[in-house]
């Protein structure tokens, strides 16, 4: 009777799968090559907390089942977290320390996200990315322009795709080289 806990259903791996799409975007070469994101364990945890966020908010638009998987999702992200605190070196008194701050640090991105996205001011998004991703607390950092249009070209991507489909872990993101826009002079940027 007891052993139900042990068992892996479905849902357990089509979290593991849906979670490791979204790191494996997070880890795009192009956000730390063409974006300037900080290629440092600090910027790939922005980076994966970011997506996370954003496909978070699209679950929350489901009917109850599909929208329960963002807990589920949540929880992965926590695990994954403490896992590479783990790895890192820090011991087990003082992951639960390093995972309070971790979840302080996803409520507040996820609600400054939230309110980013929306309201149609792209500064806002784009602050919120410049202060969180690129650790510049005040000016407009190219790349914190370049993520904040990408950023809005996912939630609309997400916007668009199936919740049942992505509650199996089918989800596409867009191409982050893709979504560059257009500076003054004409380049791309």
């Amino acid at each position: 009777m007891m052993f139900h806990f042990f068992r892996r259903n479905q849902s357990d791996h089509s979290i593991a799968s849906l979670y490791g799409m979204i790191v494996a975007q997070a880890r795009a070469a192009p956000f730390y090559l063409i974006y300037g994101v900080p290629d440092t364990v600090n910027g790939r945890f922005e980076m994966v907390v970011l997506h996370t966020v954003l496909v978070l908010r699209r679950l929350e638009s489901e009917p109850d089942p599909i929208r329960r998987l963002g807990q589920a999702l949540f929880d992965r992200f926590c695990a994954d977290m403490d896992g590479s605190l783990r790895e890192m070196g820090i011991g087990d008194l003082g992951v639960p320390t390093k995972m309070r701050k971790i979840g302080e640090a996803f409520y507040g991105r996820q609600a400054a996200y939230g309110a980013a996205l929306a309201d149609p001011d792209q500064d806002i998004l784009v602050g919120a990315l410049n202060r969180n991703v690129f650790g510049a607390p005040t000016g407009t950092d190219l790349g914190a322009t370049r993520l904040a249009a990408y950023v809005r070209a996912v939630a609309s991507a997400l916007a668009g795709q199936d919740g049942e489909a992505m509650s199996r872990a089918q989800l596409t993101f867009p191409d982050p080289e893709a979504t560059m826009i257009a500076d003054p002079m004409g380049a791309a940027r």
